[in-house]
């Protein structure tokens, strides 16, 4: 689908800087223009990306309430009160849960969690939460990635002699729930230095605060930070500063020693004994962890978990070996059933679109059907996307209420066009580029015609054209081993640390082009360029079969692409990931 090929352009004082840093240290100019691109322009700088460290995290007490919150657990395992560890049932809030569950529990044994059910309680802190917290005479509630907007449901468990400690990082409104503690960096009295935690990073930064103040040694909670890796990546949060020291050992522990749950999951997606990248985590790990929140649970198995979000905890805090194998066959199994209704769902999706002319002529979709299974609508928004690229809402029906998920195109703020829609709203909260939402059925309509108008009104028409950015051309010559060591480097790739795309003009396939996967809809070919027709690069194109016979006659192309390593039966090769590719006519 991408069209336009947008350079990074460097200025003037970028390449005076590129320069400065390839005379000290001795990497090539595309190196160090990437480099720069990041804003790091000193050794100093350079050692620190490259090398992060732990103790570059910062002083968790910077947090507003972090002091409160300390106190409110450390007197509450002191007297050996019931405390329950409440989370979202996405990747974030499971992985945040387990983390607290697992650094807690040798401290306490009265100890508890809960998971919201995604179908009968909804999204955040519920009201059946709070009455099995009661009903179970727990009088401390840790809340992780939720909790942020739950001014009645705070009060309600006042009432009910519960107290709360919100650990949250999502957009906070004017008003804060009255909680013993609120943490949320994306407060407006925070003075913290960087709020683009996940909300198992709010979790680990009050885990880190809690140990801190009792002087337990660092390295317990160190071997956790694979939950905050799978939450950051899964999240879609920036991977750069203390995300980045966070995910930087969150995947050296997953890679050398993880636990058995994420061991289990890494099993069954075929990674064992691969070096797993964010990009595992987005693609394989998360959407299995996610699919147990995703998926109904069977009512009528006595044995079933009281929410699918429940079974990945489960999963994640097991500490026996045959046991964490199993439920990982049950969470790739609700990941198999999930793949199979999104698939059918986003073909409906699109059916009712293309029968709808006038849609298609919108900026954005707001597309309703109360049949579609609540977990999967976040899915078909990011599949309608990857389509007609414009912001889009899927919405269906849940208890009564309708509900939805909503994404975006890049640099177009969503959350700020579902506000203004929020008189309309029950609840509503998100990020930039993702966000959730609850109206009642009669509000549909209206909503739908104010989304539109919004995005109408306040999306740059260059957002609509579908793009990929480019950080520099490249001569396939280029491409040696110790370029892509130093390319390496700057690993993990992500948000705010995109992995760098390059282009190459004028190459060709040389050899056996081949239209691969299950529906022939991937391109792989192995390409030359002609300034040196020795240097010979495996390549995929992912979903572009199109240019398919155009490569195989050996005419040629430019392409665009990133540079990954390829790991198979024990050998690793250099493959490019083609972005896009345009045929060069008329040569």
């Amino acid at each position: 689908m991408i069209n336009k090929w947008n350079f990074q352009t460097p200025t003037e004082e970028e390449l005076h800087k590129r320069d400065q840093l390839v005379a000290e240290l001795g990497f090539s100019p595309v190196i160090c223009l990437l480099l720069v691109q990041r804003g790091i322009t000193s050794i100093e700088e350079a050692k620190k990306f490259f090398k992060p460290s732990l103790n570059d995290l910062h002083d968790p007490f910077l947090m507003p309430d972090m002091d409160k919150a300390v106190r409110r657990l450390n007197k509450a395992l002191g007297n050996k009160e019931k405390i329950l560890i409440y989370g979202d049932y996405d990747v974030d809030g499971t992985t945040a849960v387990s983390l607290v569950f697992k650094y807690l529990r040798p401290y306490s044994s009265t100890l508890d969690f809960y998971i919201p059910d995604r179908y009968d309680e909804g999204y955040g802190i519920s009201y059946k939460g709070i009455d099995y917290a009661a009903e179970n005479g727990v009088s401390l509630v840790i809340s992780l990635d939720c909790g942020i907007k739950a001014i009645e449901k705070i009060e309600y468990a006042k009432e009910k002699g519960i107290d709360f400690i919100i650990c949250d990082h999502h957009m906070p409104d004017a008003t804060l729930p009255d909680a013993v503690a609120v943490l949320d960096a994306k407060r407006s009295d925070s003075i913290y230095p960087y709020e683009h935690l996940s909300g198992c990073g709010v979790g680990f930064k009050f885990m880190q605060a809690f140990a801190k103040s009792n002087n337990f040694p660092f390295s317990d909670l160190e071997k956790l930070l694979e939950l905050t890796a799978v939450s950051i990546a899964s999240d879609i949060v920036p991977i750069t500063g203390e995300n980045r020291i966070l995910a930087y050992y969150g995947l050296k522990q997953l890679n050398s020693n993880p636990s058995l749950g994420l061991k289990g999951i890494i099993d069954i997606c075929g990674l064992t004994g691969k070096e797993i990248t964010i990009s595992d985590i987005v693609f394989k790990i998360g959407p299995r962890i996610n699919a147990a929140g995703r998926m109904r649970m069977d009512e009528n198995d006595e044995n079933a978990s009281p929410s699918g979000g429940h079974a990945a905890v489960e999963l994640l805090i097991e500490g026996n070996e045959s046991i964490a194998a199993e439920f990982g066959n049950v969470i790739d199994a609700y990941n198999q059933d999930r793949k199979s209704i999104d698939r059918s769902v986003t073909q409906e999706a699109h059916d009712f679109i293309e029968r709808n002319p006038e849609m298609k002529r919108l900026k954005s979709t707001v597309i309703y059907n109360p049949k579609w299974m609540k977990g999967i609508v976040g899915i078909v928004a990011s599949r309608l996307i990857e389509t007609y690229y414009r912001p889009t809402v899927v919405l269906t029906m849940s208890n009564g209420f309708v509900t939805g998920s909503a994404r975006s195109v890049p640099g177009f703020d969503l959350y700020q066009a579902v506000e203004s829609c929020s008189d309309l709203l029950e609840n509503f909260g998100g990020h930039m580029y993702a966000a959730g939402l609850t109206m009642r059925p009669e509000n549909v309509d209206e909503f739908t015609r104010r989304f539109n108008a919004y995005v109408e009104e306040n999306i740059d028409p260059q957002m609509l054209m579908p793009q990929v950015d480019i950080d520099s051309e490249l001569l396939f010559s280029d491409i040696t081993p110790a370029f892509r060591k130093d390319l390496n480097r700057f690993q993990p790739f992500g948000p705010g640390n995109t992995a760098p795309v390059f282009a190459t003009y004028g190459v060709s396939n040389h050899g056996d082009a081949k239209l691969v996967g299950v529906e022939c809809e991937h391109l792989r070919m192995d390409l030359i360029q002609r300034q040196k027709p020795n240097t010979k690069i495996q390549s995929i194109a992912f979903q572009q079969p199109t240019h398919y016979e155009w490569v195989r006659s050996g005419r040629p192309i430019d392409v665009c692409y990133q540079i990954v390593e390829n790991h198979y039966r024990g050998t690793v090769t250099t493959q490019l990931r083609i972005k896009d590719i345009k045929p060069v006519l008329n040569k």
